[in-house]
């Protein structure tokens, strides 16, 4: 039976289910992505780790244009608390990150890129384990970028000690 199922899987659905998954302390991300989509995702840090409510949040993430990204861009994203859908909204990549004013603009030409954003926690965050999907398309739909994080605001009673 298992030998049926390996063999049903796709070689890139096999890409995918290999990728790993990067854990810090209180949050983690895997890129779910293939190899073949437009933006190829190398890291993700934040500051401060792990991320805390009510206080500034400072994403870095490094990754590769594999090709140019234009106006038109969207990104999929769901937030959820364990199983509740808290958000589901579709964000027009290049606009947000002209509102945003972010260390990159559309169009993004192919290439490496360091991008810094900083953004303000609401300190009305619950004390809870939240799951993002962020699903990317170009402006043609082609796939841009999958990534799923996990955040955990769960205090724990031993920070330090991994309880």
């Amino acid at each position: 039976m298992l030998a049926g199922l390996a063999s049903a899987i796709s070689p890139s659905t096999q890409e995918i289910m290999n990728q790993p998954v990067h854990s810090m302390e209180g949050w983690s991300y895997s890129d779910c992505g293939s190899p073949t989509d437009v933006v190829q995702l190398k890291s993700i840090s934040l500051s401060p780790d792990p991320p805390k409510p009510g206080q500034d949040l400072t994403i870095t993430a490094v990754g590769t244009a594999q090709q140019r990204v234009e106006d038109g861009a969207y990104a999929d994203v769901v937030v959820k608390l364990g199983l509740i859908r808290l958000l589901s909204k579709t964000f027009d990549v290049c606009e947000e990150a002209r509102n945003a004013n972010a260390t990159i603009q559309c169009p993004i030409e192919q290439g490496e890129y360091t991008v810094v954003q900083t953004v303000a926690l609401p300190k009305e965050i619950p004390q809870a384990k939240f799951t993002v999907a962020v699903k990317g398309y170009t402006v043609d739909d082609e796939d841009m970028l999958c990534l799923d994080l996990k955040v955990d605001f769960m205090k724990s009673p031993f920070p330090r000690l991994g309880w």
